[in-house]
């Protein structure tokens, strides 16, 4: 999972790639260094989702832009549309399914 603090290169990820998966966190999240190796190995079985953490941090104006109140938060987007948004308490098995049925979708 590759690390952007750029708003623009966020947004050419978004346009550029046909599903997106973001992650979002701060530095003084515990849940949030918890949850992101788990994300990233998840991720392994997607090799067609392009994924990115973004620190809020390093980049807060990203709150605002993807209307972001609690970390962790994940979003993913196809074709530039956010089908998915999970937040704070995140069940992996739950975020999969949606991801899985997606992915199914589009790529199978």
């Amino acid at each position: 999972m590759q690390k952007l603090n750029k708003i623009d290169d966020i947004k050419k990820l978004i346009s550029d790639e046909k599903i997106v998966l973001l992650y979002f966190s701060t530095n003084d999240c515990g849940i949030c260094t918890t949850l992101l190796p788990k994300i990233e190995k998840m991720l392994l079985d997607y090799t067609e989702i392009s994924s990115a953490h973004v620190s809020i941090d390093e980049l807060p104006v990203v709150s605002s832009e993807f209307s972001i109140f609690t970390v962790p938060t994940v979003l993913a987007f196809i074709e530039g549309k956010e089908v998915i948004r999970e937040a704070r308490f995140i069940s992996m098995d739950i975020l999969e399914d949606k991801i899985q049925k997606y992915y199914n979708l589009i790529f199978s």
